[in-house]
């Protein structure tokens, strides 16, 4: 499976869960009053909005080049992402702490905790699963030595934004579960008000970190990947004293890179072999890594 599919999985089954988990917190909230599964409810709804905008950017970031755009729309996975981390700290941030502040004001006991904890723990159920999927995705293309080196470091914004989602997603519910039981035991709805405004905190700083990463990918930012010294030492094997220069890397979508880069012709001194042993490089380099959709290779006669 490619990474993409992987991702486009990867989404499908946390839209499906988050939806009937959404389904599930509105009718607990309801019948409940609890502001923080209110919150939990908002939350959902939110992630599932925010996976129907990451399909929308894995579609479109498909599309083949044309002239407005002619390096193609790879991009438009960042973009959609970036626009998921506002919509995160917005109406699933904000909205939980005014949702908590709002109950702190207006305090109200919750009723029916038993349905409450009993739908947080159906929800917590699904979104485990939905985050042991991603998880394994994760593992899967995670090439390097931690979680949070890949976290900076990725350049699959879909498959990123769905792992912070549904972290988050279990560390709320954890803390919805935890306060609305404080507020049962305690006979002090406050405990349910508190854990609205931490699920809000948690969003807020999760979309902060999440926007800063992908803000990165959509300014430009180099492969996690460093193709320098493979491209250098393919140059050296088809040219004889031939060298880089001026080798520049970027990523241009989730999946595709642009490299542009000098060589020195080395001892070939007619132009037409020079040329043709670009050509033979820039095919190696095709197959070699077929991520790199794009080349652009400059021979330079001066030493």
């Amino acid at each position: 499976m490619s990474s993409g599919s992987g991702s486009i999985k990867v989404i499908l089954i946390a839209m499906i869960a988050n939806l009937s988990i959404a389904l599930a917190k509105f009718v607990g909230a309801y019948f409940s009053k609890s502001s923080a599964l209110m919150a939990e409810a908002i939350h959902s709804v939110v992630d599932s909005s925010n996976q129907a905008l990451l399909l929308l950017g894995e579609k479109s970031s498909k599309k083949p080049p044309d002239d407005a755009h002619p390096l193609g729309y790879g991009r438009e996975t960042f973009f959609w992402s970036f626009v998921v981390s506002i919509l995160l700290f917005s109406l699933g941030g904000l909205f939980a702490i005014y949702e908590g502040v709002h109950k702190l004001t207006e305090p109200e006991p919750i009723h029916n905790p038993m349905l409450a904890l009993g739908i947080l723990g159906f929800s917590i159920l699904l979104e485990g699963y939905s985050f042991f999927v991603c998880f394994k995705e994760v593992r899967k293309t995670n090439p390097f030595h931690d979680l949070w080196t890949w976290f900076r470091k990725t350049t699959s914004a879909g498959l990123l934004v769905i792992f912070t989602e549904d972290a988050g997603a279990l560390v709320g519910l954890i803390i919805a579960t935890v306060c609305i039981t404080l507020s049962w035991v305690l006979d002090n709805p406050a405990f349910d008000a508190y854990g609205s405004i931490l699920i809000g905190c948690l969003l807020v700083g999760l979309a902060i970190l999440l926007a800063r990463e992908i803000k990165s990918l959509i300014i430009g930012e180099a492969p996690s990947k460093d193709y320098h010294p493979h491209i250098e030492s393919l140059v050296r094997g088809h040219i004889p004293n031939g060298r880089v220069l001026r080798f520049l890397a970027l990523q241009t979508g989730d999946g595709e890179v642009l490299v542009s880069f000098k060589i020195t012709p080395g001892n070939i001194k007619d132009v037409s072999e020079l040329i043709k042993t670009i050509n033979q490089m820039e095919d190696e380099i095709r197959k070699r890594f077929p991520e790199i959709k794009w080349q652009f290779v400059e021979p330079d006669f001066q030493e």
